[in-house]
């Protein structure tokens, strides 16, 4: 229910936000007014964002890629949709067309920048290494792609320029070349997807996709280079002086590949001086200032700016420091993508989109560069060994379009190459290659037959595996070899944090690093087995050391102890009743051993619907229950485990009045019992919420838990509503006692004089007890005080009771008395009742309850021991006659 609460809540801001802007910009909604204008882009930013998370999380759940989601959003918010709809304060819409163009300047602005972001990690991304190791398949392929696909598309351009551009135009037209090119591009990101479910990433298919896809790219922005220096080359009213398109075109590709040479060679240096600047967010935001810079000094050039930025992010890409810049520049990645999508798809006239010419042109355009790519990259892959069910698996993985395609495309719209009709010819063309690719894929890898001829295997990769004892073990040894690798100058990539997959870089030296289970597994080249083996050594040496320093005398009770101290009283603690349910509260556990408790208490989490696997939950609580003995002090005992039976941190919570023996650090049996448990593979507050346990069952905390009687009292104590419970301890002694007068403490009809000593004389605990009971003997209340003795006694060898503050409360359950019984004594010299901090005792408060009678026994000691807080106690020992201590007792 509450979510549904959220998300109106939510709708009502977001309908809220356009009203409250136009109220706001009352009498600056002109187009010139800079803050209007400011005010405007941020509110078409913020329901961009908005637009495209959900665009891109409702086409992940159909299994499409996000991308799409994306453009799709970016369609229906547009100008040619809900974009021009008239809203309050916005006359024109929320996108209104600005100067016959779909979008306005300053958000145009932002896309471009977005542009550049996503060519430059696009260049970060290119594998230099896998595109010289597969030069010939690869290049093979992504050569016979692009030409095919360019012409091809070029050609269709031509057959149709008369219904689509609205002249007859030639090969060598920009539009038509430009079409050429937008055909060549490729995205393998749905590729990627579905070779990584089928694990076939490091198949000859997979790996010569990849390889393909790099070489894709290149010629994609070198062919776009050479087309832009033909549009730059055209005079007159669409005349081409061809004189000038060979130098004009020469000229394009010469800075491409002036400057990605140079970029190359000088990428170590570039790499070394970013590295001056030491912290990684600043490598990263240098970069990307780079990045920029040779943008738009390539635009200056007459050449596109993402061009410029993809030749800087290929400078990096060979360098250490390629994924710190990857990384750290990942979230200015994710706000700016989505955005350029989005507007990508504003741009998306849809009435000009859903017209016959256009959707025909779509329909020819995306069959004819559809298969032209798949002939393109498959028929070349025959010839390097592949089969025809390899070549139809390398060429339908060549086919999804994405990025580059509408980065292209939007280019040559701005620059007015592209009409409309074209740019949504273009869209239509992603929509459907991008699709049926995933549904090809999916059929064509389905099948475990080999791709190759004569059904080779694939190229073994060089792995060194490493494999140890226990998870636990290899776990520990994964943090120290990480922390090895940075020492040496490594950078340390997390690539699939998960599955732990990691990737080390220092200058030409690459090593992939997986941790899976009880096993360490390392993909390098064979000249690093050797560098890989020796830091292997040299870590276990380390550890080797280190476990000999631990197996030194530790005072783990010392550390144990201070688990509990300094826990502050009134600590609220609503955050730990969210991973408790009340079906996992026990108030009167059966277990007689601590296995016994912990099964019962995994098996209230079972009926909770918070464990799903019953035995690797014990496994995983036992396991640590073996290493170290999660009995604390003060009677409290937390198992804990961490194991993937569970989703989320889930909590059990026990009462186990006569106590079992946990091994805790005091030695004493614990009565209440918090068992724990939470996920391994996602991150939980594990420590955080056991510490919440320990600072809410603080002294008082625990004399409450252990006085409830149901799990709703129980669940009130943890969320730290105390008050509610000692309500329902006084109506328990009222149904007890009887009714009382409301100003009277519950404790008042219970306590008499003639049961109150204020000086007693003992000089031990024993001596104390005996002086207490001969009170009782005295007044005729207890059957056989031999017996009761006894018992007090037994009680009080089991676990002293000694509360602290100078206070002890001997007790005991016995069939000689018939009724709840209470006597107090002071001791002005104090006793010593082993207590935990061995001070002196002065306030002694015996109690007796029969065995076999349902009596609130635990409920007034709790009772008494917070009457006796700091206030109470003063008065108590202040106290000289039983009036005076009865009196200080009620408060």
């Amino acid at each position: 229910m509450k979510k549904w609460i959220y998300r109106f809540v939510f709708g009502l801001c977001f309908i809220a936000v356009p009203a409250m802007a136009g109220t706001a910009g009352e009498g600056h909604g002109v187009d010139g007014d800079m803050g209007y204008r400011m005010m405007m882009l941020m509110i078409q930013l913020g329901v961009i964002i908005l637009a495209a998370k959900l665009g891109n999380i409702l086409f992940e759940r159909l299994k499409l890629p996000g991308v799409l989601g994306e453009l799709s959003a970016g369609i229906l918010i547009g100008p040619y949709l809900l974009g021009s709809i008239s809203l309050p304060g916005f006359d024109a819409g929320l996108f209104p067309v600005v100067n016959n163009f779909a979008v306005s300047p300053e958000l145009y602005g932002v896309c471009s920048i977005a542009a550049v972001v996503l060519l430059f990690m696009v260049g970060l991304e290119t594998d230099i290494s896998l595109l010289m190791r597969y030069s010939v398949s690869g290049g093979l392929v992504g050569v016979g792609g692009v030409v095919a696909s360019f012409v091809v598309g070029d050609l269709i351009a031509v057959m149709l320029s008369q219904s689509i551009f609205g002249e007859q135009l030639s090969f060598m037209s920009p539009a038509c070349m430009l079409m050429g090119i937008i055909a060549t591009a490729t995205s393998v990101g749905i590729t990627a997807r579905i070779l990584s479910e089928k694990r076939k990433l490091d198949s000859p298919e997979g790996v010569t996709i990849l390889a393909g896809a790099v070489i894709d790219d290149v010629l994609g922005i070198v062919l776009l280079a050479v087309g832009l220096g033909v549009v730059s080359a055209s005079v007159g009213e669409g005349g081409v002086d061809w004189g000038h398109i060979g130098i004009i075109a020469m000229k394009a590709l010469g800075i491409w590949l002036a400057a990605t040479a140079a970029g190359l060679l000088a990428s170590r240096k570039i790499s070394f001086l970013l590295k001056w600047f030491d912290d990684k967010s600043s490598i990263a935001m240098m970069a990307l200032g780079l990045a920029l810079i040779l943008a738009g000094l390539f635009e200056e050039a007459g050449l596109a700016m993402i061009i410029g930025a993809y030749v800087m992010g290929l400078s990096l890409s060979n360098t250490d420091i390629d994924y710190v810049v990857r990384e750290k520049l990942a979230p200015i990645y994710a706000f700016m993508v989505p955005v350029f999508f989005t507007v990508m798809g504003m741009l998306v006239d849809v009435k000009l989109m859903m017209s016959g010419k256009v959707l025909l042109f779509g329909l020819v355009y995306a069959a004819g560069v559809g298969f032209a790519k798949v002939a393109g990259c498959g028929i070349p892959s025959l010839f390097c060994g592949f089969n025809l069910r390899g070549a139809l698996r390398i060429g339908c993985g060549m086919l999804p379009r994405g990025e580059v395609t509408l980065i292209i495309a939007g280019v040559g719209l701005a620059a007015g190459i592209l009409p409309p009709e074209g740019f949504g010819a273009v869209v239509f063309m992603l929509l459907i290659t991008t699709v049926i690719a995933g549904g090809l894929l999916s059929a064509l890898f389905g099948s475990y037959e080999s791709g190759l001829r004569g059904g080779a295997s694939a190229q073994k990769k060089d792995l060194l595996s490493f494999t140890f004892p226990s998870e636990e073990s290899a776990a520990l040894l994964v943090g120290k070899l990480l922390q090895t690798f940075e020492d040496e100058g490594f950078f340390v990539h997390v690539l699939d944090r998960k599955k732990q997959i990691h990737q080390l870089r220092k200058d030409d030296v690459i090593v992939g690093f997986e941790h899976k289970g009880c096993e360490i597994v390392f993909d390098c080249r064979q000249r690093d087995v050797t560098f890989i083996n020796t830091a292997m050594y040299e870590v276990l040496a380390e550890l080797e050391h280190a476990v000999k320093e631990l197996r030194k005398p530790i005072d783990r009770k010392a550390i144990g102890r201070k688990l509990q101290e300094g826990a502050e009283e009134g600590v609220v603690a609503a955050t730990i009743t969210n991973h408790t349910s009340r079906k996992a509260l026990i108030p009167d556990m059966k277990g007689d051993d601590k296995f016994k408790i912990i099964d019962e208490l995994l098996s209230s989490l079972v009926a909770s619907g918070d464990v799903l696997d019953l035995e690797l939950a014990r496994k995983a609580v036992l396991v640590r229950e073996e290493s170290m003995s999660t009995g604390m002090q003060y009677g409290m005992a937390i198992p804990h485990g961490r194991t993937d039976a569970v989703k989320r941190l889930v909590c059990a919570v026990g009462i186990k009045h006569d106590g079992v023996d946990f091994d805790s650090l005091d030695g004493l049996p614990a009565r209440i019992i918090v068992l724990t448990l939470s996920p391994k593979s996602v991150a939980a507050p594990h420590m955080q919420f056991m510490s919440m346990i320990s600072n809410i069952l603080n002294e008082e905390g625990r004399a409450t838990l252990l006085a409830c009687r149901t799990p709703v009292e129980m669940h009130l104590v943890l969320s730290g509503k105390k008050e509610l419970v000692r309500s329902m301890e006084r109506k328990s002694f009222r149904n007890f006692f009887g009714k009382k007068n409301k100003n009277q403490s519950p404790l008042g009809k219970y306590l008499k004089k003639e049961l109150l000593i204020t000086d007693l004389a003992g000089r031990s605990k024993t001596e104390v007890i005996d002086e207490l009971l001969a009170l009782l003997d005295k007044n005729n209340i207890v059957a056989d005080i031999a017996a009761v003795r006894q018992d007090v006694l037994a009680r009080e060898a089991e676990m002293s009771t000694a509360v602290g503050h100078g206070v002890a409360i001997p007790h005991a359950r016995t069939d000689h008395v018939d009724d709840l019984v209470c006597v107090v004594g002071v001791h002005a010299e104090g006793v010593d009742f082993h207590g935990p901090k061995s001070e002196k005792t002065h306030i002694i408060v015996l109690t007796l309850s029969p065995k076999q009678v349902s009596v609130p026994h635990v409920q007034l000691m709790a009772m008494i021991s917070r009457s006796l807080n700091e206030d109470g106690r003063r008065k108590v020992l202040a106290a000289k006659t039983a009036d005076e201590l009865l009196q200080a007792l009620l408060g």
